[in-house]
């Protein structure tokens, strides 16, 4: 499915604008999946206290079209600096290894 011009717009003006971007289900304060939860724990654990969330399960265009400018089937997304860098199973290995903090430090 091709992503439509609005829609990609949209990401990429929130992904300009913020330097760490969680596409969620859900919001920060109350996470609607148990993988959003877990993406918010670890962001937390980190000490990221500045990061935008946005809750995919209020637009469907977006919902479809964050899963398709990402190339990347689920949700939730991590968004550093405008780079993807995975769902929650990827955030998760990234934090255990000690490769997440990294990028969120610089």
């Amino acid at each position: 499915m091709s992503l439509d011009p609005e829609t990609r717009e949209l990401i990429e003006d929130v992904l300009q604008n913020n330097r760490v971007v969680l596409f969620m289900k859900g919001n920060r304060a109350q996470p609607q999946c148990g993988f959003s939860a877990k993406a918010v724990g670890i962001l937390n654990a980190l000490g990221v206290e500045e990061f935008f969330s946005v809750d995919v399960l209020q637009d469907t265009e977006i919902r479809q079209g964050i899963k398709d400018y990402a190339n990347w089937p689920t949700i939730p997304q991590l968004y550093i600096n405008g780079e993807f860098v995975g769902g929650s199973d990827i955030m998760t290995e990234m934090y255990q290894s000690g490769e997440l903090q990294k990028p969120l430090k610089a």
